[in-house]
Parts: C-alpha cells; structure tokens; sequence
C-alpha cells in the first residue's frame, strides 16, 4: 500500500516512527541501486559513530528520557544497620549518565576494482538537524572532510524540523532537501528544494570518472518502504503529523486524506 501523499509522507516525521524509516529508507535505497550499479561497484551500509553525554543538545531525540526509580527490594536482603544517634534515608537506584556511542547508519558506494569510495549517501535524521549537537557536529566535520576530497557528497533530508545542513548562502525555503555535490565540483552543488505538496524529482548519483549517473527514484523508494514497514498500521491520519504541517498546506492535507477515505 502506497502514501497517500505524493512525495514526502509527513507522518513518517514522527519521532516514534523516523528511526525505523530511516533504517527503512537506507535498506530500499541501497536495494534500488546495487542491481543498477553492478558490476564495477557496490553500495554498502555503512556507519558513522559518535559519542552523546548528557550535555548534548540532541540527546532528546535519540535517547528515551532516564526516570529516576526507587529499586525494589531483594528477598532475603539484611537490613541496615541501625543507629541510634542519626538517621539514613533509604537511598534511590538511579540510573548512571555515562556517555554512548552512537551509531547513525549511511549508504557508501565502492568502486569494486580499486575497492575505493566513490559516493556517500547521506539521509539526515533530526539530531543531524540541531545547532550544537554532538551528532550535528559530527556529521558537519564528516561532510567537510568530504567535500575536501575526491568522493562524491549525496544528503537527502527528509524531515521538516530543525536547522538545514546548509546555512550560507541562504537558500529557497523547502520543507525537505536534496543536495549533491561532485567531487570535480566543489565549490558548487546541484540543490533541489522540495515541497511537502510535491513529488521527488529524479536525480542522477554521480559515479567514478566517465562512467554515468545511476538515477535514483526516491518515490519509489519511499512507497517500498512505507509498505515493507506497514506504517499505514501504525499512522493515524485523523490527527496532525507530528511536526504540524504549516498553516498554508493544512487545508491542502486535509482535503487530500478526505479524499483517500483516510478522514
């Protein structure tokens, strides 16, 4: 079963749902290409790790709040000793603030021969997406290092909320983004600023030397996976996506969903 939307699905936003869609999205994407990049190159799931303490300030969004709980007690546990003099509280188990690791999964495309990195695939999550946090950081010095060198840079970002990877120049508002850089063309970028009433445009993803683009038809990736993930279970259309669309494609929803039997 496809979205009823016809590019982005605003719901797939949804912090409860976006880490399975991303993992979802990497999967089909890489399925879509490996068939058309075959012989001479592979695309393979790959990680980038960083570390979250508990003053960064994406923490929120990939790590569950921590509650502090009184621990039950054990059978047979001896009592404490008693004093006459001071009293001691029972103490809570809380809990400790260690730092994690953090693991985001990405798309790296490999030149077979050479086993070299040819492109790398990034989809944004909304820690990518928050000024200042550890995996923000992470992901900005990844992007640098790569521009700076002779690997291709694809970034699709998907979710509305948070800051844009790019800030200077500014660029045409957009509720989602697709931006490819090639490695013989570093100081430009192609760009296309994508509307939440708009379908994906196709787009090519840039290969070693000569050899030519493989398109990428991120429509088709995203029905495969909303229906491999069977998010239509899991969504509620009768309520606002999570973040609330803006004002101006409220009604334009609305109306779209009514039509589908969805309200």
């Amino acid at each position: 079963m496809p979205s009823p939307f016809p590019g982005m699905d605003p719901y797939l936003e949804s912090p409860d749902l976006w880490p399975d869609v991303h993992h979802g999205l990497i999967s089909e994407i890489q399925g879509s290409l490996n068939p058309l990049l075959r012989p001479n190159y592979v695309a393979r799931v790959e990680l980038r790790v960083y570390v979250s303490d508990e003053d960064d300030p994406g923490r929120e969004v990939i790590i569950p709040d921590i509650r502090v709980e009184s621990g039950p007690k054990r059978l047979g546990a001896s009592k404490p000793k008693q004093f006459s003099a001071v009293a001691v509280a029972e103490p809570l188990t809380i809990p400790l603030l260690l730092d994690d690791e953090i693991e985001e999964a990405r798309l790296e495309i490999r030149h077979r021969p050479s086993d070299s990195r040819v492109t790398i695939i990034e989809v944004l999550s909304p820690a990518n997406k928050i000024r200042g946090s550890h995996d923000r950081i992470s992901f900005m010095n990844e992007r640098r290092e790569t521009l700076a060198s002779a690997v291709h840079w694809v970034e699709l970002d998907l979710v509305r909320a948070g800051l844009p990877s790019v800030t200077r120049p500014r660029l045409v508002p957009s509720d989602y983004r697709i931006l490819v850089s090639r490695a013989e063309e570093q100081r430009d970028g192609c760009y296309w600023p994508i509307g939440v009433r708009q379908p994906f445009p196709p787009f090519g993803i840039p290969l070693r030397g000569k050899d030519p683009d493989v398109p990428l038809d991120l429509r088709a990736v995203l029905d495969a996976a909303y229906d491999h993930g069977a998010y239509d279970l899991s969504i509620d259309y009768r309520r606002e996506p999570d973040p609330p669309l803006q004002r101006k494609d409220r009604t334009w929803a609305h109306q779209l969903l009514r039509e589908g039997g969805l309200r």
